[in-house]
């Protein structure tokens, strides 16, 4: 929860920088969308950072999500943010239907159990601990060694689908996520998804990966350090990350090698 709260606080002391003490040409679309130009009172405030949607597992939510999935301005025909939320006296001058999250709740429960049993039925066949093993460093080939890894990554990916998905559910099934429709007239209900489970497995490219790997948080690091940092920008918001996930060493090998791997990749598709 911690982890998750402290995104909360962050984030919102910079929306409500950007939406006190900069000009709106000098903000990205995101940080335009997300910005603050009321002070919260203290019941939104505490509302907003411990509200029981989101509070164990995430996703992360921005205070301006929050607050116009609590007013209802989200909603097609629901007043806007600014003219709701300006004046509190005034009533919404018409009834809104509110769209119903059934389909999809039932569509991210689904393939968020099935997550769970594949990580249950078939992880301890490739458990990640045998990889610091004597007998594994020396009496396996190379090949088999790359073949083993992938294997057990992804039946340890299968945790963090099952764990992000139904979190992501359960915030939907309270009407929170509501995004919208597409081209085709049908509800979406991915305000607030934090995995592409098949993006990220069919992913041909880094950048892919990383977009659809906790979501709510790429979201973040970006608003917060990636969009308002100059030529070290992917040190910067690998950094932060690294910070921001804890202490241990493997933390900062992992990110600084993934602002490595990202100049890379930008170089080999130019």
């Amino acid at each position: 929860p911690l982890m998750v709260i402290t995104q909360k606080v962050i984030g919102l002391a910079y929306n409500i920088h950007d939406g006190f003490s900069r000009l709106e040409k000098d903000l990205t679309p995101l940080q335009r969308h997300q910005a603050v130009k009321i002070m919260p009172t203290t019941l939104e405030y505490f509302s907003y950072i411990f509200h029981f949607q989101a509070l164990m597992a995430g996703p992360v939510i921005f205070y301006r999500d929050y607050i116009d999935f609590i007013q209802g301005t989200k909603l097609k025909g629901a007043k806007s943010f600014s003219g709701f939320y300006d004046d509190s006296s005034k009533e919404p001058e018409e009834i809104v239907l509110e769209p119903s999250p059934t389909k999809a709740v039932i569509k991210k429960i689904t393939a968020s159990l099935t997550f769970a049993v594949l990580f249950v039925s078939f992880s301890s066949l490739y458990p990640i601990q045998r990889v610091k093993e004597q007998d594994f460093l020396e009496n396996t080939t190379c090949a088999y060694k790359i073949w083993y890894l992938m294997n057990s990554m992804i039946f340890i990916r299968c945790k963090y689908y099952y764990a992000w998905l139904f979190a992501d559910a359960i915030c939907n099934n309270s009407g929170m996520g509501y995004n919208g429709r597409d081209e085709d007239g049908n509800d979406r209900w991915d305000l607030i998804s934090n995995v592409d489970p098949i993006k990220f497995e069919l992913s041909l490219s880094l950048k892919d990966a990383i977009s659809a790997w906790n979501i709510g948080t790429n979201r973040w690091l970006r608003m917060i350090v990636y969009d308002r940092n100059g030529p070290f920008k992917v040190f910067a918001t690998n950094g932060l990350s690294a910070l921001w996930h804890g202490f241990y060493p493997g933390y900062y090998l992992t990110f600084a090698t993934g602002a490595l791997f990202t100049y890379a990749a930008r170089a080999v598709s130019l």
